[in-house]
């Protein structure tokens, strides 16, 4: 078994609100060292091998299904 990862993002030309009200609420909590946040999501999928034919696949399912690509970039890795 192998695990894929699918990290999904906003654009950067996209606004974020949701960073943004974390971002705005760090210094309220102490934490004054991070100058930005961008929150985003994060898929875990488990498969039986990640050979090149079940990656375009993954590719597939992150473009179409797991992503907006309209507004969000995607990324895709095998976790060792």
């Amino acid at each position: 078994m192998a695990r894929v990862i699918v990290d999904v993002m906003p654009k950067s030309e996209i606004l974020d609100p949701q960073g943004k009200a974390v971002h705005g609420a760090l210094p309220r909590l102490g934490f004054n060292a991070v100058t930005d946040v961008r929150q985003g999501k994060r898929f875990e999928l488990e498969v039986d091998t990640a050979d090149d034919a079940t990656l375009a696949e993954v590719h597939e399912l992150a473009g179409s299904l797991l992503s907006n690509p309209v507004i969000e970039d995607y990324s895709v890795r095998v976790e060792a």
